[in-house]
């Protein structure tokens, strides 16, 4: 299906107020159709009248022009505002809710996906691409349709008074649609270009804003400017190549629109010499010209505008139609609050068909409550291997179940609903701790949200801030300290109270008291639940039911810490080696 297509079915609930916006512009442009009309009148049968007195000349002039007066000054006010607040309301309620699906669409594209695409990227397409296809609705399914009755009425008033003239005013449309084909046939592609490259700016601008630290700590200043000058150029280049073919597209559509009124006073100027066509009928027609010729000028900008907005619905729509690597099966059952039994069931796993396994033949039986701790070199698939669980991707070969359940017979929320997930660099969002903590359960009371701080020996720092629990914490948490994020996060998972948690990394970037500190409040959090734990520090694991080690992306050990020491082998040898790098430190 077309891009344009899967448009109209946004448009599509509000087809009768588009049909109202457009009979009300309708007459919105049919009123000033009637100036040249009132122009012939008064020359030809005010002026001219041979047969009326001055004084009838002067009475029927006041009536004609007091009735233009009311028309112009009382009908078409509230007409313009009308058909003005019509089209804008259409044009942004859809904005609205094409928005809102993107929104939806976000939340359910795979991690996958973001691992290969820029946010600045997605942010460019649901804001600025969104924004363009506005003029989608307000130009192509309002005014294009205005204009273009626009110039029929005005041609059938303009054939009432003259035939030989109305032909000699359309003799070059022919010429005029030729030149609209040819040229907007590449602008579209031009325009698709422009877009990318600003997309691929705007992509690598929120990537480097981010990354400011990084660039003062390297005194990269000059290298980046570099990076950001190349893709400004890129963009560059693409808008004037585009700015080029438009300029061309108006300097010739404009030249046949303004030599087609100099055709007609040049033949009607001929006809009055010659007494075929009184003067208020030349004037009239030259009137007209400019009433036929400024809604087809409108329709070069139209067309323009036009092709900018349909190369912003075929990236929005690309975009929305991007496929789910996780989907939930027709019959994708809601299993409540499990007991927490996993089973890892000969699982294997790679990113793309055409990779290498990152995992493969892992099996583990895990029984409710237990406490399991994956351990190894770093590129070992330890992290890849804890992000099954919740699926946030789905197993290559074998299968997860948990309670008996193959999670993929589950529906992939209420599996999560059961997860709560404690990782190396949690993600805060830019406002208040209480907000943050409610993540864990958007509808808790305030008594509860203090009573997962208080477990997360989170509520003694949180009361020291000078808003207390209405403190901002900037965007990423950045107004807190590592220690302080890490509570916060295990706030949230305790308000939510999952029969199932996960712990990757989470005290790894912190120092020994703030790691001292969490991993008690972690200890606590994991009490009567089933947990998983992938840790750097293998200090931290030693109470491990099981600990797990991965190499490879396979299981080459697994037993509690004194039966590995005991063993002597991959375990024993990492534990030595952090052993004598902690006595060295």
């Amino acid at each position: 299906m077309s891009s344009v297509k899967q448009y109209m079915k946004f448009v599509k609930p509000y087809k009768w107020k588009i049909f109202w916006t457009i009979i009300v512009g309708i007459i919105k442009f049919g009123i000033p159709l009637l100036m040249p009309l009132i122009l012939k009148y008064v020359i030809d049968d005010v002026i001219g009248a041979d047969n009326l007195s001055d004084t009838d000349k002067i009475t029927n002039l006041f009536w004609i022009m007091g009735i233009s007066f009311a028309v112009f000054l009382i009908l078409r006010p509230p007409i313009e505002y009308i058909r003005q607040y019509l089209a804008q309301w259409v044009g942004n309620k859809i904005l609205y809710d094409i928005r809102d699906r993107l929104f939806d669409h976000i939340q359910k594209l795979s991690l996958k996906y973001y691992s290969k695409t820029k946010t600045g990227e997605i942010i460019s397409r649901v804001i600025n691409d969104v924004e363009q296809t506005k003029n989608f609705v307000i130009t192509g399914l309002m005014n294009i349709w205005l204009d273009l009755i626009t110039i029929l009425i005005a041609i059938g008033i303009m054939l009432t008074m003259d035939v030989s003239l109305t032909i000699v005013s359309i003799i070059l449309f022919p010429l005029f649609g030729f030149a609209i084909k040819y040229f907007f046939g590449k602008l579209r592609q031009l325009t698709r270009e422009r877009s990318q490259a600003l997309a691929e700016v705007q992509g690598h601008l929120h990537e480097r804003v981010q990354g400011v630290p990084v660039t003062r700590s390297f005194a990269l200043e000059e290298y980046e400017q570099g990076q950001f000058q190349s893709r400004n150029t890129n963009f560059l280049d693409k808008a004037l190549n585009h700015t080029d073919w438009n300029a061309k597209t108006f300097a010739v559509t404009n030249t046949i629109t303004d030599l087609a009124p100099l055709l007609v006073i040049a033949f009607a100027g001929y006809q009055v010499i010659m007494g075929n066509v009184t003067l208020g009928t030349m004037v009239a027609f030259v009137g007209y010209m400019e009433r036929v010729y400024s809604p087809l000028r409108r329709l070069i900008n139209s067309s323009t505008t036009l092709v900018q907005a349909i190369a912003s619905i075929d990236r929005v729509f690309e975009f929305m139609n991007e496929k789910y690597d996780i989907v939930d099966k027709d019959n994708a059952i809601e299993p409540g609050r499990v007991k927490g039994s996993v089973k890892l069931d000969n699982v294997s796993f790679r990113y793309d068909e055409e990779e290498l396994p990152v995992l493969e033949g892992i099996n583990l039986d895990v029984e409710k409550g237990e406490t399991i701790a994956f351990v190894g070199m770093s590129g070992g698939g330890k992290s890849t291997l804890i992000s099954l669980i919740p699926r946030f991707y789905d197993v290559t070969d074998g299968a997860i179940k948990v309670d008996g359940i193959d999670i993929r017979d589950m529906k992939a929320r209420s599996l999560r609903d059961n997860i709560g997930m404690v990782l190396q660099d949690n993600i805060l969002f830019s406002e208040s701790i209480a907000m943050n903590i409610r993540m864990g359960k958007p509808d808790a009371t305030d008594e509860e949200v203090i009573a997962a701080a208080k477990a997360a020996s989170a509520h003694e720092f949180i009361e020291s801030l000078p808003y207390g629990y209405d403190t901002l914490v900037g965007e990423r948490g950045v107004k807190l300290s590592g220690g302080q994020k890490q509570r916060v996060a295990i706030a949230r998972v305790f308000l939510k109270n999952p029969p199932i948690l996960i712990f990757d990394e989470a005290t790894s970037a912190l120092d020994l008291e703030s790691e001292h500190l969490i991993q008690e409040t972690m200890e606590r959090l994991a009490s009567e639940r089933t947990t998983f734990i992938v840790a750097h520090r293998l200090a931290t694991i030693t109470h491990a039911d099981r600990i797990v080690v991965i190499e490879n992306g396979q299981i080459v050990e697994m037993g509690s810490h004194n039966e590995l020491m005991d063993k002597q082998g991959h375990y024993y040898d990492l534990y030595q080696i952090q052993h004598l790098d902690d006595v060295k430190a």
